[in-house]
């Protein structure tokens, strides 16, 4: 390929990205003088691609809203990434509830590419394995994901009917904050004015969305995504579990993960008497004593977690859990005995 053919493609792929670009942006990125750059430009509307001039301060040139520029140019990475992109999408459950959306889409991109490339795409899904099975969790309809994706956008309410876990449904208003992908699903995290609380909602269980008159201001902080992990921590289980361990908030979070549980800074030592044998030699500014809150249906997962957490803790509630961990302490060590006396 030429150096001219090949910089009135660049300048191609610089329009097709969208926006206005200047003559200097232009000139700058294709190496070239502006009369170049509109020698270029012509050449392109030769071959009935629709660039637009804009004039003005902000002036330059633009691709006409809603084109579409067949066939598909794509270089051996930006092909990778898109179908990688869709494979993956697909396995995680972060797709749309047209199921077949990612595969007609991957077929099409396949059939546009030259063989070479397609060749070796295909080698590279054929040997491509999962550590886990596809999510089997139900998709957002498109329609849902575009219209919630564009009231955050704006900053305006949505009505939505959605559908909770106990099969109740409801209509309700929602102040959308953020869209987050969380294990294979789509959340949506906003301000439920009738509730008067912030809420979290599962895209899939919304059978409908539209947007209302109006705006509303979201807050800065903490982001949606944080604000989706916080709700899980405390959302309404049969147990509330409050514990104190001696460790830095990464040996907690490793077992304990934001979704799971909330983690506070306690006063340091809060009952030393109940632990003489931590160890003289820590850090004090890296291992401290916090307050760890959380919610369960079930008990029985937390004593092998605190094992394997290997530091100092309190249980404060329940005490049922204080029960299940000298229990599974006492199953501990009449295995180990066990095993001593085989070797």
């Amino acid at each position: 390929m030429s150096r001219p053919t090949g910089r009135v493609l660049t300048l191609l792929e610089l329009l097709q990205s969208g926006g206005t670009r200047t003559m200097a942006e232009l000139a700058d990125r294709l190496g070239v003088d502006g009369r170049t750059v509109r020698r270029y430009v012509d050449q392109l509307v030769e071959l009935e691609v629709p660039v637009e001039a804009v004039r003005g301060r902000y002036g330059g040139y633009r691709l006409a809203p809603g084109y579409r520029l067949p066939p598909l140019m794509l270089s051996d990475d930006e092909a990778i990434a898109v179908l990688l992109g869709l494979v993956a999408g697909s396995r995680t459950g972060l797709t749309t509830a047209a199921a077949t959306a990612g595969e007609t889409a991957a077929a099409k991109i396949r059939r546009v590419l030259p063989r070479r490339l397609a060749g070796r795409l295909e080698a590279v899904l054929e040997s491509l394995a999962f550590t886990q099975p596809p999510g089997e969790s139900a998709a957002p309809d498109a329609a849902v994901l575009l219209t919630v994706a564009d009231a955050v956008r704006h900053h305006r309410p949505v009505s939505i009917r959605y559908t909770d876990r106990q099969d109740r449904r409801s209509e309700r208003t929602l102040h959308p904050y953020g869209l987050v992908a969380h294990a294979g699903r789509w959340y949506v995290t906003g301000h439920d004015p009738a509730a008067g609380e912030e809420r979290s909602f599962r895209l899939d269980r919304i059978a409908d969305a539209r947007a209302l008159p109006g705006s509303f201001e979201a807050p800065a902080e903490p982001d949606p995504a944080q604000r989706l992990l916080s709700g899980f921590a405390t959302a309404d289980y049969r147990y509330r579990v409050r514990l104190r361990i001696h460790a830095t908030a990464d040996q907690v979070r490793a077992r304990l993960p934001a979704a799971v549980a909330s983690v506070h800074d306690l006063d340091p030592d809060p009952d030393p008497d109940l632990d003489p044998d931590l160890d003289p030699d820590a850090d004090p500014a890296a291992e401290r004593w916090l307050r760890v809150e959380l919610r369960a249906e079930r008990l029985d997962w937390l004593p092998p977690l605190l094992a394997a957490l290997d530091r100092p803790f309190l249980i404060d509630q329940p005490a049922e859990l204080r029960t299940l961990v000298q229990e599974f302490a006492a199953r501990l060590s009449a295995r180990a005995r066990q095993a001593a006396q085989q070797a």
